[in-house]
């Protein structure tokens, strides 16, 4: 038997004031994308804003459907925005935040496993890892380089991104 450890690395920043001018942008972009969330059963909006290699931004909300689970994450409505639009121009970063008039969200909010495991495949795909800024409006922000820092066994079999001969 062989015993292992994974550790992961992520910055913290204690209030959004610490970050740089860029990250600051792509944040407020976050915010922005909240405006589109359909969030009308949990009352829990996501915004997810993406920034591309060429400078463009694509937003993505979370939507939900009473036909549960006919909804979609907002990162993954972004990321998949982008993979049917974009996916020449390279995503450079992804801003993450959420917002709810129910209670004060004290800490930032990851994404859940099913919009990581979109994050790992579209990082492979541009062969470049993704900084990632989990914004929460009223404290820190984490951030991250690359989805393995929050999947280190995140699933991906070469064999079926393989191309028939």
């Amino acid at each position: 038997m062989i015993s292992h450890e994974i550790k992961i690395a992520f910055e913290e920043y204690h209030t959004f004031e610490e970050l740089n001018d860029t990250d600051k942008a792509l944040c407020l972009e976050a915010e922005k994308a909240l405006a589109g969330s359909h969030s009308p059963y949990s009352n829990f909006s996501v915004g997810a804003a993406l920034r591309l290699k060429s400078g463009r931004i694509i937003y993505g909300s979370n939507q939900e459907n009473a036909a549960y689970p006919s909804g979609l994450c907002a990162e993954r409505v972004a990321l998949f925005t982008w993979g049917a639009n974009f996916a020449n121009d390279p995503i450079e970063a992804m801003a993450v935040t959420a917002h709810t008039d129910k209670f004060t969200i004290n800490k930032p909010i990851t994404p859940c496993g099913s919009c990581l495991q979109v994050l790992a495949e579209y990082e492979k795909k541009q062969a470049a890892s993704i900084r990632t800024l989990l914004y929460c409006r009223n404290g820190a922000v984490w951030a991250t380089q690359g989805a393995d820092s929050f999947l280190p066994f995140m699933f991906f079999e070469d064999r079926l991104a393989a191309v028939p001969v």
